[in-house]
């Protein structure tokens, strides 16, 4: 792993994936005290950062594998990357959902192209799935966060937003799988100039704050989170990135996830997911400690149902 892996990778999935937009608001900045650069993953394709991760883990393939496709077990905003990946690279794609997966994400992923099934909502029941799907049709399994080529394809995120704000002292990003803080901390860590990387996590899914002072992986009991997208853990080949390259990780409450998401509805004007808003909340949470500075946040993506909206 190096500098060239990250920049390699990023000109290679430019032609499938939006340069999303930096916005910023004076107001925001006025009331954390300092300059913050909103790098909106909400714009991407499929609506979600997930686009980057898993269109290069496809690209990374041989031929013949790329013959057999691509299988993966996710509820969510994978689900649909993996699906539009590999729709524009021409290759079939075999989605595990749970029963309890929003149908409009199911038919999201069908729009997508990708062949979907469903099974119970155990990771057990989603893992076993996969697995048959892959040993029938000789699909590749890619794990939506624990995947370093997926890792790699996250970090051009912050790779852009490192091109457009050069000088950023801190990047917040949510923390779920571990794949976007993990690609985060690689590009801060190759990019930036002294920029440290810190999560933001829900107190009802801490396992990652817990991971970073046990040393090793914990998992969460429950998972009773309006970030329903940060309800998964982190893997044994992000962890050891995330313990190298990230600074801390700050915890939030509900309530200060729902303000932060209000908050960037109201100011900002955009669409955002409960998961992004963690990000920001964990800002606001320590405020104080970052007066002055320059901070990126990753809004990393905005596929909500508007009906169920908390505010």
């Amino acid at each position: 792993m190096n500098k060239q892996t990250l920049i390699n990778c990023y000109q290679q999935i430019k032609p499938f994936v939006h340069r999303t937009p930096v916005l910023t608001s004076h107001l925001i900045n006025d009331i954390v005290g300092a300059d913050l650069f909103f790098k909106c993953e909400n714009f991407q394709k499929m609506g979600a950062f997930k686009m980057r991760g898993a269109t290069n883990a496809i690209i990374q393939l041989n031929k013949e594998q790329k013959s057999k496709g691509v299988v993966t077990h996710s509820s969510g905003n994978f689900a649909q990357a993996l699906s539009l990946a590999a729709k524009s690279l021409g290759i079939k794609a075999y989605i595990v959902m749970p029963n309890s997966a929003p149908q409009v994400k199911v038919d999201a992923v069908i729009g997508y192209g990708g062949v979907v099934t469903h099974c119970e909502s155990t990771l057990e029941a989603r893992e076993n799935a996969a697995s048959q799907i892959s040993q029938k049709s000789g699909a590749t399994f890619i794990h939506p966060s624990n995947d370093l080529d997926v890792i790699i394809g996250n970090s051009t995120a912050c790779l852009e937003l490192l091109e457009d704000v050069a000088d950023l002292d801190y990047i917040f990003t949510p923390v779920g799988g571990g794949g976007l803080i993990a690609g985060t901390a690689l590009a801060a860590h190759y990019f930036g100039k002294n920029c440290k990387v810190i999560g933001g996590e829900p107190f009802e899914a801490d396992d990652a704050y817990r991971s970073l002072i046990s040393g090793k992986i914990e998992t969460n009991k429950t998972a009773n989170t309006i970030a329903d997208g940060l309800r998964t853990q982190l893997g044994d080949i992000n962890f050891p990135i995330i313990q190298k390259h990230v600074e801390r990780i700050i915890r939030v409450q509900e309530h200060e996830i729902i303000d932060a998401m209000r908050l960037i509805y109201e100011r900002l004007k955009i669409v955002i997911e409960p998961s992004s808003a963690v990000a920001l909340a964990a800002v606001l949470k320590e405020k104080e400690q970052f007066k002055n500075k320059k901070i990126g946040v990753i809004l990393s993506g905005g596929n909500i149902d508007l009906s169920k909206l908390p505010f």
